[in-house]
């Protein structure tokens, strides 16, 4: 790119810079995003984006899910997977690798890709500062857990240090053991508990199509009223229920905006906080 394209680009991006610069952005950075994209290294173009909008001001906090990453060390140790209703059944083994997951690998990958652009991400999970309690779902789940309430001054604090917060949804269950949380759920309650202005699910689809097997059809801007038409018509299917869900869960709970995106496609990010087009489906309340 030449000098005069990047100071017109500097250029259209900076109204957005400003009017987001001090406000706090929710990024749910989902396993499927995680694992893999088609140009490049997907967890550096993340970082990167994170990094570049902590600079400027804004102040993201990251929520990660780690499913297809659970389900390869499940395989790996002869565990075998089992659903109801799209929900992970948690036994005490399945815990214990949900933990070791999410806390011991993807928490970490994803704060050391932060801090190689910039040292400012801290990992946590959600039974730290008991940020995240959860209730039982259902006794033939197992240790999976509904939120139940959000504590936000761990994240409060961190951000107004300057730091990046990082977390897992492994919660505080009512016994005090590890549950087990859905993390699309678990990012809008974080994100309404902390008066987001945007939440982000970035996830491995490039937001809500009217016909799912037509790229065309994706739904740019939608109110809350006409998402949960799409829900009521049948239009939004599978994987995407649960985010569509989620993202009318925290715009009722007073964030100002929520997003999905193709976290493949590199600075989805960028794209969709600097530009006029953006990337992906856009959610406003009614």
């Amino acid at each position: 790119m030449s000098a005069p394209d990047t100071a017109r680009v500097l250029a259209r991006a900076l109204p957005y810079i400003r009017r987001f610069s001090g406000r706090t952005v929710v990024v749910k950075y989902g396993g499927n995003a995680l694992a893999g994209t088609s140009e490049g290294d997907a967890l550096a173009l993340f970082a990167e984006d994170i990094v570049l909008m902590h600079t400027v001001g804004i102040r993201p906090v990251v929520v990660h899910g780690g499913g297809p990453q659970i389900d390869s060390m499940l395989r790996d140790l002869g565990i075998e997977a089992s659903f109801v209703d799209g929900l992970r059944v948690t036994d005490d083994a399945t815990m214990d690798v949900v933990g070791m997951v999410l806390n011991g690998r993807v928490n970490p990958g994803i704060v050391a890709a932060i801090n190689a652009f910039g040292e400012v991400a801290v990992g946590l999970s959600g039974e730290d500062g008991k940020t995240l309690t959860a209730r039982p779902v259902d006794a033939a789940l197992g240790r999976v857990g509904d939120i139940e309430h959000v504590s936000p001054g761990l994240l409060r604090s961190l951000l107004e240090q300057g730091f990046v917060p990082v977390m897992s949804t492994v919660a505080c269950g009512p016994d005090g053991r590890a549950f087990n949380v859905n993390a699309d759920t678990a990012a809008a309650a974080i994100a309404a508990a902390l008066g987001a202005e945007k939440i982000i699910y970035l996830t491995d689809i490039a937001g809500v199509r009217r016909r799912m097997e037509d790229a065309e059809s994706l739904v740019a801007t939608a109110t809350s009223a006409e998402l949960e038409g799409l829900l009521v018509e049948g239009v939004v299917t599978g994987g995407m229920i649960p985010k569509v869900r989620a993202c009318l869960a925290a715009l009722q709970g007073g964030v100002g905006s929520a997003h999905i995106l193709d976290g493949r496609v590199p600075h989805a990010l960028l794209l969709e906080l600097f530009t006029d087009e953006g990337v992906g489906t856009m959610v406003v309340p009614a």
